[in-house]
């Protein structure tokens, strides 16, 4: 399968799984000027912000590989915008996670809190 196929899957699998886990998914594939998140869910009073990365050969151990300082940056500006154009979400608690779907099994592991914003 080829890599926008395999993302979109992986994407599909990880929402499912959140939803199942009790989270409302709210926007997918959400996109800015400056990047795009692939998941924005609600977590009892908490906005999520997913990055969903569907690979074979990394793990956990991988994550600065896979979202690194820049692809934070981006999420984090896009975050940014969207609370700014959806103000109802403005009062909760924000979090940044990422969610590694492995393309070959279907597992998933996730990761709350895999990033923070630094001022």
């Amino acid at each position: 399968m080829h890599r926008v196929g395999k993302g979109r899957e992986g994407e599909e699998l990880a929402a499912r799984a959140l939803e199942n886990a009790g989270f409302r998914i709210i926007a997918r594939n959400f996109r800015s000027s400056r990047g795009e998140v692939d998941l924005i869910a609600l977590d009892v009073g908490i906005i999520a912000f997913i990055e969903v990365k569907s690979w074979s050969f990394y793990g956990i151990q991988d994550l600065q590989y896979g979202v690194d300082r820049k692809k934070q940056f981006r999420i984090i500006e896009t975050a940014k915008y969207f609370l700014s154009t959806h103000r109802k979400y403005n009062e909760m608690a924000v979090r940044f996670d990422v969610i590694f779907v492995d393309s070959g099994t279907g597992a998933i592991k996730y990761l709350a809190s895999a990033f923070a914003e630094h001022i």
